[in-house]
Parts: structure tokens; C-alpha cells; sequence
């Protein structure tokens, strides 16, 4: 076989198919939904909406109310008992400052560091994927667990809802009325918005995860990151630098519940995800395509 020949042979051997990329990724997230620690995570988050549900009942049995209403955030509460669908949108905002992101921060703290700690990152670079794919393959993954960690606090928050409250037309932040239909269009549309609201967060815990060998340093890490930052957006003093945390616009869901819908805050919200990704992926890439793998 000629040098020429050889060369081919080579090159085809290092460059794996697009099949072979999917496949990685398939294996990645059978991999990760299948630990009992992502089990427990969902389970978790599935657990808070009945949670909710079930101190609203109660505290209203009675006649009562509960909330003040105004249809900010968490302020969804006050309309629980009037649309049983109210609860998917409280659900999401109660848990999206800590529950979701230390959820994610978890999942993508453990991507890398987890594969070094448990001695097995120097065989998954073994096989022809390449240190970018499997990057993006990490990355794809921990987003994916974003989208279903969202429908499952919306799921069990509409089944809830739906269980304790009456459902049917509902009333929006301005004061006009939509269908339910409508109402449940915008309640998939928002779980997809804060599902997006984590990109962020699991661009930085993934570069976190690069930079150890220990999957708890790097999930501990990055839950204290989210913690910080957080702590800091409500410091008056900051406020200048406030409009840059990642976390800053995530309540901006609560636009879609206004006619018409108020995107400003919304774009600015999947703007700054978007910033966050490239810099925090750039630098997981650029530290992990050069790093030492001893594992």
C-alpha cells in the first residue's frame, strides 16, 4: 500500500462519521439519566410543585387566600386557586432561582471531572470521537437534561393543578382574558424559556468541570457560583453590574403571560445565555482540547 493510500486510511480513521457522533450522544444521555443521582434530581423537582399545591389547598380550604397577587414571578400563587394552570407557572418561578440551576449545576459540574475522577475519560478518548465532539456531546447533554428537568416541574405542576384547582380560561398580567388552550401554549413556551435560562449555567459548570479531577469539587463549585451570583444581583450597591449575571433576567418569563407579550426583558434574557455560552464553552474547549488526560 503506497504513503498515499496510507494517508487516506489514516485520515478516514480519524475523522468519525456523523452516525459514530450520534451514537455518542445517545450514549451520553442513556448514561446520565440512567445514574440515580439524576433520578433523585428529577424526583426532587417533580416533588416541589406538590409541595406547592398541596400548602395552597390547605391554606385555602378554608375560604382563604394566599399571595398578593400582581403576577410577578411567584406572585402567580395569589391565581392558583382560580386556574389550576397558575401552578405551572409558579412551580417554574419557585424553583428556578435554586432547585433547576443546582439541579444543573450537578449535571454539569460532574460532566467531565465525574469521567476523571472515575478513571474512565482516558477511554472514552480512546474511541475516534475527538475531544471536541465529546465536549459537545457533554454539553448537548447537559442541556437536554435542562429541558427535561423543566417539563418535569411543569408536568407534575400541571398534573397537580389540575388535581386540587379548577382549570378553564385564565387571566393574563394585563388583565385580558385567554383561552386554556392558549394558556397551556404559553405554559409550554415558557418551560422552554427558562429550559433556554440555563444555558449559562451549564456552560460554567461544564468549564468548571474541566478544571479538576474531582467530580464533587467541580459540582460544589459551580452550586456555589449560581449561589454567589445570585446573592449578588440582590445587592443594591451592584446594580450597574447586575443587568451581566446570568441569572439577573430569568424571571422574565413572566412577560409571556402578558397580551401582548413584553419581549424586551425576554431577548435580553437569551441574549445574555447566549454571551455566557460562548465564553464559558470557549474556555471549557480551550482547556480541555489541551489538557493533560492522566486519568
Amino acid at each position: 500500500m503506497s504513503r498515499a493510500d496510507l494517508a487516506v486510511v489514516d485520515t478516514a480513521a480519524a475523522r468519525p462519521n456523523p452516525l459514530w457522533s450520534l451514537g455518542l450522544l445517545r450514549s451520553e444521555l442513556v448514561t446520565t439519566f440512567r445514574r440515580w443521582r439524576t433520578l433523585a434530581l428529577l424526583g426532587v423537582l417533580a416533588a416541589v410543585p406538590i409541595l406547592v399545591g398541596v400548602a395552597v389547598r390547605i391554606e385555602t380550604r378554608g375560604g382563604g387566600q394566599v399571595g398578593r397577587g400582581g403576577g410577578e414571578g411567584p406572585a402567580f400563587i395569589s391565581q392558583v386557586t382560580n386556574n389550576g394552570l397558575f401552578l405551572v407557572f409558579t412551580a417554574l418561578a419557585a424553583t428556578l432561582p435554586f432547585f433547576l440551576p443546582m439541579a444543573v449545576g450537578v449535571v454539569a459540574g460532574d460532566a467531565v471531572a465525574g469521567e476523571a475522577d472515575a478513571g474512565t475519560l482516558r477511554y472514552l478518548l480512546v474511541a475516534p470521537a475527538g475531544r471536541t465532539r465529546l465536549l459537545l456531546a457533554k454539553y448537548a447533554t447537559t442541556m437536554a437534561f435542562c429541558l427535561v428537568a423543566t417539563l418535569v416541574v411543569a408536568a407534575s405542576a400541571l398534573a397537580v393543578g389540575a388535581l386540587f384547582f379548577p382549570l378553564g380560561d385564565l387571566t393574563t398580567i394585563s388583565g385580558t382574558r385567554i383561552s386554556f388552550a392558549d394558556g397551556l401554549g404559553r405554559a409550554l413556551l415558557i418551560a422552554l424559556v427558562v429550559a433556554a435560562s440555563l444555558a449559562g449555567v451549564a456552560a460554567l459548570g461544564l468549564f468548571v468541570s474541566t478544571l479538576t479531577n474531582s467530580g464533587i469539587a467541580a459540582m460544589a463549585t459551580t452550586v456555589g457560583l449560581v449561589i454567589t451570583v445570585q446573592i449578588l444581583d440582590q445587592i443594591p450597591q451592584l446594580h450597574a453590574l447586575q443587568p451581566y449575571f446570568f441569572s439577573h433576567y430569568w424571571l422574565s418569563f413572566a412577560d409571556l403571560m402578558r397580551d401582548p407579550v413584553y419581549w424586551d426583558d425576554l431577548v435580553k434574557n437569551l441574549e445574555l445565555q447566549a454571551l455566557y455560552t460562548a465564553v464559558f464553552g470557549s474556555a471549557a474547549w480551550a482547556r480541555f482540547t489541551t489538557r493533560d488526560i492522566t486519568a
